[in-house]
């Protein structure tokens, strides 16, 4: 194990490691954003909304019956997941209907899904 030095920025183990990781860092608004994406795929209601718009471009009242829900409630939900660039919408005359942002959402969920079913790659 490497000697600790102090530093002005404090006190390291294995100072490269810390510099290579320090090297990759992002700013604390990105990390927010990605908090927030976390937060908004953390709610049950929302992260079956994602599911199946991951499978199928739908409107408000397609996703209510599907999900048992009123459409008011899949609405608040959907005004949530479009500020957080998660979901997008296209009107086709009097209906809109929405989807997935872009594949990142949905290789996100994958992603997850692989996590809690132990899967690995």
């Amino acid at each position: 194990m490497a000697a600790m030095t102090e530093e002005r920025e404090g006190t390291y183990v294995d100072r490269e490691r810390v510099e290579r990781v320090r090297a990759t860092m992002v700013s604390d608004d990105r990390f927010g954003d990605l908090a927030n994406t976390f937060k908004a795929i953390g709610d049950l209601t929302r992260t079956k909304i994602l599911y199946v718009l991951g499978r199928e471009e739908l409107c408000v009242g397609d996703l209510a019956t599907l999900l048992g829900m009123t459409q008011s409630a899949i609405s608040h939900q959907l005004r949530l997941l479009r500020t957080l660039k998660l979901v997008r919408h296209r009107r086709v005359g009097k209906v809109t209907y929405y989807a997935l942002d872009d594949d990142h959402i949905g290789n996100l969920m994958l992603e997850g899904f692989k996590h809690v079913a132990g899967i690995e790659g």
